[in-house]
């Protein structure tokens, strides 16, 4: 084999991988397996729920049907990528667009055959997630706050699934799935800040297309009031400490993200505060391990 033709193969295989969100589906990867080691692993004990098979499809049909979505949406997305993150591009330039299509719903077949396995309402879950997700790719990204609150929602659905599979601690789980709900409902609103530019262009009505960056701000300032509300008085009736120091702490970081967010007034920043989000779940993902 040449080495012009090894380079092509090798890099066709790091931009599936760019594609499909890698680094993205790890984390997806690790949330559930961290989730249900420390949230739903009594009475069977964390050692036993860490080597359950099953455990491990349930993660694998989850990580099929994100890596699907994430493929849809940069199928969708060429011009607009083009003119907000001409560097991401994969579609077209390192892999052919009908492959792509096929490695789509190649994955979202596969992801929702091992959620009907493992049992019927898993399967129904992963349908819908798939689904919604080639929805929100199609149509619904291009219009205000729907697409945003689908796919925070979807995102809220990996923990979910693990309440719906393993039926213990549900109102813990669903707390957390609270908890990443709204903190992905307010970076998706974010994303759609720093991408103005090319949504712009191409004709997509989201908040800040609509509204403008003011109003956005406001509405990102009643949300985040609202959602810290909620998180409280569901952690208080809970009656876990850790969880209601976790969530009290948070006030420090949240109120900083504020004035991040106040102060933001280009790309590059609202770029900065999208990844303060993905910080704060990270920290909603490790206080797990303190229940």
């Amino acid at each position: 084999m040449s080495p012009s033709r090894s380079k092509k193969r090798r890099f066709s295989t790091m931009g599936f991988l760019k594609l499909i969100r890698f680094p993205n589906l790890l984390i997806i990867g690790f949330t559930q397996y961290f989730a249900a080691i420390f949230l739903v692993a009594e009475p069977r004990g964390r050692m036993d729920i860490f080597m359950d098979f099953n455990l491990f499809l349930l993660v694998i049909s989850t990580m099929l049907i994100a890596a699907a979505g994430y493929i849809i949406n940069d199928y969708y997305d060429i011009k607009i990528d083009y003119v907000n993150k001409p560097h991401r591009v994969v579609v077209g330039k390192l892999i052919r667009r009908r492959i792509v299509l096929a490695s789509h719903w190649t994955l979202n077949l596969l992801g929702i055959a091992v959620g009907l396995y493992l049992s019927i309402y898993v399967g129904i879950v992963n349908f819908i997630a798939g689904f919604s997700l080639w929805l929100y790719s199609n149509q619904l990204k291009r219009l205000p706050f729907i697409g945003n609150f689908v796919i925070a929602l979807l995102t809220a659905s990996s923990l979910f699934v693990l309440a719906i599979y393993y039926r213990q601690n549900v109102h813990l789980l669903a707390n957390y799935a609270i908890f990443a709900f709204s903190i992905n409902l307010i970076r998706e609103i974010i994303k759609d800040m720093e991408d103005l530019r090319g949504d712009m262009r191409f004709g997509s009505k989201t908040l800040p297309i609509v509204w403008g960056l003011r109003k956005t701000k406001y509405f990102l300032y009643g949300l985040i009031m609202v959602f810290g509300s909620i998180l409280i008085v569901l952690s208080a009736q809970l009656g876990n400490e850790v969880l209601n120091v976790f969530f009290m702490a948070l006030i420090v970081p949240i109120a900083y993200f504020v004035y991040l967010l106040y102060r933001a007034d280009s790309q590059k920043r609202f770029h900065q505060l999208s990844t303060y989000c993905k910080l704060l779940m990270l920290a909603g993902i490790l206080s797990m391990a303190f229940y």
